[in-house]
């Protein structure tokens, strides 16, 4: 055996090191700053803790803090830190399930006796948090078989549970953290045979030690069901985030200050936009009425858009039968996503969770013949879908809401040209309301189980890639992501605080035409089944509009803004002047309202600044004489003076048409 072994690195260079070198040794061997760095290593593709010894001919990548993986890793071990400080605090929690999420981590627990924890809670499990950083506490791994672990376990009924699953071959992705194999792995902090460490079951990898996790911050305390079943006990979920440097938390927590302020929730009663009344229920809201002016505003945008971009309007019932939610699957797949059904007239009905069965409807109403194809059917639809209360975010997660849906039903042969065609079209629509910095996915073929020959799998998987490279968009794949009847483009766009929003979805379909047996006759007279394409643009209008809301935190584009002018009179003398402007705005398209003076001009001004209102006009006995008035636009320090009316008129109108 040598005593030497060579292991490949990422740029395809190779060390030489002695035999049973560690992946620690590896990253010493190469420069002291690396070593310093290093959190884990990845050995011929998987995640591994930086002491695992190395084989000859592997390759390896050290992961370093600054990288996705390194943040990934980070926020996996300060979990287990969270967890740690709270047992210490509590003796005898009960610990669930812990992992990392974007930006941070959380962990469920079931504390002793009753007791739970407040956002009081989280500065002293923090203060605790960092005496065990402080401690420098080694992350030590140890494995058990599968037998063992069940008596090593045994006082803890999370883990116990998860343990069992994995013996009766049932684990789940969240329990994937956890356990691997045909064993289970925890890890100590420290020596496992002293009283009082702290062990957690867990797959790993971790940093090397407590020390190198010092940027953090505990956020909040929510409920949780185990499993997120309501049937099993309610936990508490405490959140965090942590980073690798203390500037990046600084800036992730400034974000955390803006998003606050942006919260759609707070801003749309603030400005009278829509409201939840606990009369009707958790996930509806009303909208009001500067609310339904923007919503009307955004629909009438839409229809123009696809009456000229070759679609047909269709309207659909909001309930219908059993046999149509069967046909289509979705009593199969969806269920307890559905409202339960009302029985009348010997049959079952269901309010609709999806558009797509109706739609589907129109098509098979009547023979269809290739040269019709492809057919764009489009309806601002009301759907209705069961989320769990604890999911619900005012206009983000609704439990009514009304979809922009549409429907393309065409050739094999048209895939291509369509896909292109509907990118172009939901790009450019999602631009006019202010966003430009998109990233998409690519979700391709399960591995498992799907539907429809690998032709057309491969041909539809294609025409999505093809569409996203000829629009030079930014993406993604996710191998084996799509669902079982089709591939699918997620489009995420990216607000003006530089958060992800997953938007719009373009999604190919060979089962709904196979279930509903939809047919056209093809150019030689033989019958051949179409192809469905969803295509979801806004998602839908209440979660668009609520992050437009927080995209521009209330201050709406003027093309979108309830009231795009005020009026103030400086005194009950400009009266007339002001409703003399404000009719000339009103017949040239404009929304306009008029306040008289019977406050402080200042306060008024004020009043129109708070409403965050783009454009405030000031007439006086100067602008009287000379037809003008003063602009106070919004976002600008000082009036813009002596500007006359017809000037005004035609600046707005560019902006509006522009849509700036």
């Amino acid at each position: 055996m040598s005593d030497v072994i060579s292991v490949n690195l990422p740029d395809g260079s190779a060390r030489e090191l002695p035999a049973g070198s560690s992946a620690a040794d590896l990253a010493a061997d190469i420069g002291p700053r690396l070593a310093s760095d290093a959190l884990i290593a990845v050995v011929d593709g998987t995640e591994q803790d930086l002491g695992v010894p190395l084989t000859d001919g592997s390759v390896v990548e050290i992961v370093t803090p600054g990288s996705d993986r390194g943040l990934h890793t980070l926020r996996h071990s300060t979990a287990h830190v969270m967890a740690q400080a709270i047992v210490d605090l509590h003796p005898g929690t009960q610990l669930a399930i812990g992992p990392p999420i974007e930006h941070g981590f959380y962990y469920d627990v079931e504390l002793p006796d009753g007791q739970t924890l407040s956002e009081d809670d989280l500065e002293r499990i923090e203060a605790r948090m960092q005496e065990i950083v402080a401690a420098d506490q080694p992350f030590v791994r140890h494995e058990l078989s599968l037998d063992d672990a069940v008596g090593f376990f045994a006082d803890e009924p999370f883990k116990a549970e998860i343990i069992e699953r994995v013996r009766e071959g049932a684990v789940s992705g969240e329990d994937a953290g956890e356990v691997s194999g045909d064993s289970i792995s925890y890890y100590a902090n420290g020596d496992i045979a002293a009283p009082g460490t702290f062990r957690d079951m867990c797959t790993g990898p971790h940093v090397p030690s407590t020390g190198r996790l010092a940027h953090f911050k505990l956020q909040s305390v929510a409920g949780a069901y185990w499993r997120g079943d309501v049937s099993r006990p309610m936990l508490q979920r405490i959140y965090g985030t942590a980073w690798d440097s203390k500037k990046a938390l600084k800036t992730h927590l400034q974000m955390l200050a803006e998003a606050e302020k942006r919260d759609h929730r707070r801003l749309a009663q603030e400005l009278d936009l829509v409201s939840w009344p606990d009369e009707l229920g958790p996930g509806l809201a009303v909208w009001h009425p500067k609310g339904a002016l923007i919503r009307k505003i955004m629909e009438d945008y839409s229809r123009d858009r696809h009456e000229h971009g070759g679609y047909e309007f269709v309207f659909s019932p909001h309930i219908a039968k059993s046999v149509l939610w069967e046909t289509s699957g979705h009593l199969d797949f969806y269920a307890d996503g559905m409202y339960p059904p009302m029985e009348m007239d010997g049959a079952s009905y269901y309010p609709k969770p999806m558009n797509c069965p109706f739609h589907v409807m129109v098509y098979r109403s009547q023979q269809r013949s290739y040269r019709e194809l492809p057919i764009r059917l489009f309806e601002l639809g009301a759907v209705y879908r069961y989320e769990l209360s604890g999911a619900i975010h005012g206009l983000l997660r609704s439990r009514g809401f009304t979809q922009d849906d549409s429907h393309i039903f065409c050739t094999r042969e048209d895939i291509e040209a369509e896909l292109a065609s509907l990118l172009d079209f939901v790009l450019s629509v999602l631009r006019a309301f202010g966003f430009e910095d998109f990233q998409a996915k690519l979700s391709t073929r399960p591995l498992e189980k799907s539907v429809g020959d690998d032709a057309i799998w491969d041909q539809a998987t294609e025409g999505l890639r093809a569409a996203l490279e000829t629009h030079g968009l930014d993406f993604v794949v996710d191998e084996g992501g799509g669902a079982f009847y089709g591939p699918k483009i997620d489009i995420d766009v990216r607000d003006a605080i530089g958060r992800a929003w997953q938007l719009s979805t373009i999604q190919l379909d060979f089962t709904l035409p196979e279930r509903f047996d939809l047919e056209y006759v093809s150019s030689d007279g033989s019958r051949q089944r179409p192809v469905m394409i969803h295509r979801a643009l806004m998602g839908s209008i209440e979660r668009f509009f609520g992050v437009l809301i927080e995209h521009y935190a209330g201050a709406f584009p003027a093309w979108l803004a309830p009231v795009q002018v005020r009026v103030l009179p400086v005194a009950e003398v400009h009266d007339d002047h002001a409703h003399d402007v404000a009719a000339r705005l009103r017949t040239a398209g404009f929304r306009v309202d008029v306040v008289s003076a019977v406050e402080p001009l200042g306060k008024r001004v004020r009043n129109g600044k708070v409403e965050k209102l783009p454009y405030v006009l000031v007439v006086g006995d100067d602008d009287v004489a000379a037809d003008t008035v003063g602009v106070n636009k919004r976002g600008e320090d000082g009036p813009e003076r002596d500007v006359t009316v017809g000037d005004f008129i035609a600046r707005l109108a560019a902006e509006v048409d522009k849509k700036v």
